[in-house]
């Protein structure tokens, strides 16, 4: 029997954010994890010349954390910002690979939206303000920008963050600053510019929303975290954890092979999926905890190509997205190659697809041949390429991709609050709140670690 001050459960990027806080405080604390290894999805591979992700990808800026974090790690794990042609993104519109707007001009030019939205987005500033904090994202976009921007900017963006339907998520839960320019400032074009001219502190100019990664891979920002928490602190391959209360404290059992693992702490912080905290928090209400774990995901294919020799399309930008309204068979495509170092050989290329998502689950269950000869057609067609002879090619499967915040965020986050309330010690955490992206896991770390500390 072992004696902590805090357990965590879970050793994804939050737990890690969490755990290297915690360990700069210099706290008492145990991490347990079901995988071998640390990083959760985040898992960087290296294979015949290529440096590929069986995960996440890249990142945003979104968060001061983020900058902050990557300073803490100083010579132990390097920040790389995405290269310029990171800002070129295409869209998919009748077959055809149309650059995405990144201006007024451009905008007017675009053959991806009506000249009757271009007209009608001059008079977005004076329409009124949503009144329902439950309105799904396509009801917004429809009301203030019109079905053109809903279905080739707003849906192909909504299938590359969350593989997700508008018609489901809600702004408020799922986009909040976008959900807030409508509510504070009236309009999301004049609320971008009042934005713009507001005073900035130093926190909040380190937030450039450019797109990152970690050098070598982002299993070098995981790595760099868990050396930085001391291994000591950790303890992988842990099945069936639960969590008791018991005299005022939470008694942890885990099984680690023919070893049963026993840890009394006074606070538990819980950084898993939501599907998983039924079995690990029993003493919970079947009433209360079935509000947290009926969270949808998307179940997502990750399919990673690798050429050394690319004769297709220039591959010039982020990658490019395709609409619901295309059916097509895959979400999009990642260049990775041309906008992060040492991806592929020199005159090569490391492309990432996307297949499934919510409206075309029904993929995830194809064979893995089934699954290839879609990705050698669309590919093909996509790519102007005449022959497909990958020299990588990776399937990775996710039954939990990223999590769908609808209509129900609002009940899950006031549960969590509700069960952290009544049982102190207990933290909550995860992307089953706060933010999919990294950099709202490395801030929700940090403020675990914070609320621990502060018990």
């Amino acid at each position: 029997m072992e004696q902590k001050d805090i357990v965590i459960i879970g050793a994804g990027l939050t737990g890690l954010s969490t755990a290297f806080y915690l360990n700069k405080a210099g706290a008492n604390f145990k991490v347990l994890e079901l995988m071998d290894r640390p990083g959760g999805v985040i898992h960087s591979a290296n294979e015949d010349g290529f440096n590929y992700e069986e995960g996440p990808n890249t990142g945003v800026i979104g968060t001061a954390e983020v900058v902050d974090l990557f300073e803490d790690l100083k010579g132990k794990c390097e920040l790389e910002v995405a290269k310029d042609a990171v800002n070129k993104r295409y869209v998919l519109k009748n077959g055809k690979w149309e650059k995405l707007p990144s201006g007024l001009k451009e905008g007017i030019k675009t053959p991806l939206f009506t000249w009757k939205d271009k007209f009608r987005i001059l008079g977005e500033p004076f329409r009124s303000k949503g009144k329902n904090p439950h309105e799904t994202l396509a009801e917004l976009v429809l009301r203030r920008m019109g079905r053109s921007f809903l279905e080739y900017a707003i849906d192909p963006f909504i299938l590359g963050v969350y593989a997700g339907d508008p018609n489901y998520l809600v702004p408020k839960y799922a986009l909040p600053k976008l959900y807030n320019l409508e509510q504070d400032f009236g309009s999301f074009i004049g609320g971008s510019i009042k934005k713009s001219f507001q005073k900035k502190d130093e926190q909040a100019k380190k937030i450039t929303r450019k797109v990152f990664s970690a050098k070598n891979g982002l299993s070098a920002l995981t790595n760099a975290l868990y050396q930085s928490s001391n291994p000591d602190n950790f303890s992988f391959g842990v099945n069936n954890i639960q969590i008791k209360c018991e005299n005022g404290a939470y008694l942890v059992r885990g099984q680690k092979g023919e070893k049963q693992i026993e840890i009394i702490a006074k606070q538990v912080i819980t950084a898993t999926g939501a599907y998983a905290l039924d079995k690990i928090l029993p003493f919970i209400l079947a009433n209360e905890i079935n509000k947290i774990t009926n969270l949808t995901y998307a179940k997502v294919i990750e399919v990673t190509l690798g050429f050394k020799i690319w004769k297709g399309r220039p591959l010039d930008g982020f990658g490019g997205l395709i609409p619901f309204k295309e059916n097509r068979n895959v979400l999009g495509y990642l260049f990775l190659s041309a906008f992060l170092e040492n991806k592929a050989p020199k005159d090569g290329a490391l492309i990432t697809i996307f297949m499934g998502g919510v409206r075309k689950a029904e993929l995830t269950n194809l064979e893995d041949e089934e699954i290839k000869q879609i990705v050698e057609k669309e590919t093909l067609d996509l790519m102007n390429l005449t022959e497909f002879k990958p020299d990588l090619f990776k399937i990775t499967r996710y039954h939990h991709a990223i999590p769908q915040y609808g209509a129900d965020s609002g009940v899950r986050f006031e549960t969590i609050d509700k069960i952290q309330d009544e049982n102190p010690g207990l933290l909550i955490g995860g992307n089953l709140r706060g933010g999919i992206g990294m950099a709202d896991r490395i801030k929700q770390g940090k403020e675990l670690a914070d609320l621990a500390l502060k018990s």
